[in-house]
């Protein structure tokens, strides 16, 4: 199994003429995903690579398509609009690749998803993936395999750093999921953690944390008090200096919460192997498979 995306996703593009987000529909298209429509204001009536009709609201599309996802690939400052109009269109499951989104944008739509009864992964975030059936976002395909890890992350680029080192150490995944690095954003560690606690398929779960926040230390608490599954992790920014933003805008260190020591610290004392380096990921999770 999996969590959030599988074969049956139904995959709506927000921008889908936009430069990324054609790039990234290419993509999605020959990973095998289930894309049945996109949405541009203006096309409507258009198709996408002659295939994927373009429609001029979501709401349109999902009447005609029956949706049940969205990704949305549109500037920063139409990204709030299009997160609460797919929620407002009836789509369960919504990812935001958009960078830059104001987290005052986010203040209105987070409790306004929440009120629709929609799921929301992002902003600033890489998407997910379950191999060999459906890829939302950015990920790259090529260096997932199936198999029975879970992973979840605040880092693109150390996701896809992890996922290739799992892959070459024939360690498949079920889902691999990028949460973001914002201050404010749709899903968060517990939530895919208890997803994949809940997954059959999912034997083991590698979390990536950064400096910043205390998101990792409330994961770690709830891999103590609410899975039976084995847990590894690893946190970026060790190095980083206090009260400097580290890449993400949530990265970045206020007192000793947020730091990587303490971090680090929090996992140890709750059960969860932490990794010095990105690659010892790999030999913690083995033993933890034990």
């Amino acid at each position: 199994m999996s969590i959030f995306i599988d074969k049956k996703t139904r995959l709506l593009i927000q921008g889908i003429t936009g430069r990324d987000g054609s790039f990234h529909a290419k993509q999605m298209m020959e990973y095998g995903t289930g894309v049945v429509a996109g949405v541009t204001p203006g096309k409507g009536g258009q198709k996408f690579e002659d295939t994927v009709p373009i429609f001029n609201t979501v709401a349109e599309a999902v009447k005609e398509t029956g949706a049940n996802t969205a990704v949305i690939y549109v500037p920063p400052a139409f990204a709030a609009d299009a997160m609460m109009e797919a929620a407002d269109s009836g789509i369960a499951f919504i990812v935001c690749i958009t960078e830059g989104v104001p987290v005052l944008d986010m203040t209105r739509v987070y409790p306004f998803v929440k009120e629709k009864g929609s799921r929301l992964l992002g902003p600033n975030c890489p998407g997910l993936i379950t191999p060999g059936e459906s890829n939302v976002g950015i990920i790259p395909g090529r260096i997932c395999t199936p198999g029975s890890v879970g992973l979840v992350s605040r880092s693109g680029t150390l996701t896809y750093e992890v996922v290739y080192q799992l892959t070459r150490a024939k360690l498949g995944q079920t889902t691999c999921v990028g949460i973001g690095g914002d201050p404010i954003n749709g899903t968060n560690f517990i939530d895919c953690l208890n997803a994949f606690e809940k997954d059959p398929a999912t034997e083991a779960v590698v979390l990536i944390g950064e400096i910043g926040g205390t998101d990792e230390q409330e994961a770690a608490r709830f891999v103590r008090e609410k899975m039976k599954k084995p847990v590894v992790g690893f946190i970026a920014g060790q190095t980083a200096p206090p009260g400097r933003r580290m890449g993400h805008a949530g990265a970045i260190i206020s007192g000793s919460a947020g730091t990587a020591a303490e971090k680090m610290q929090a996992f140890q004392d709750n059960g969860v192997g932490v990794a010095k380096r990105p690659i010892d990921v790999v030999d913690l999770l083995k033993r933890a498979m034990r």
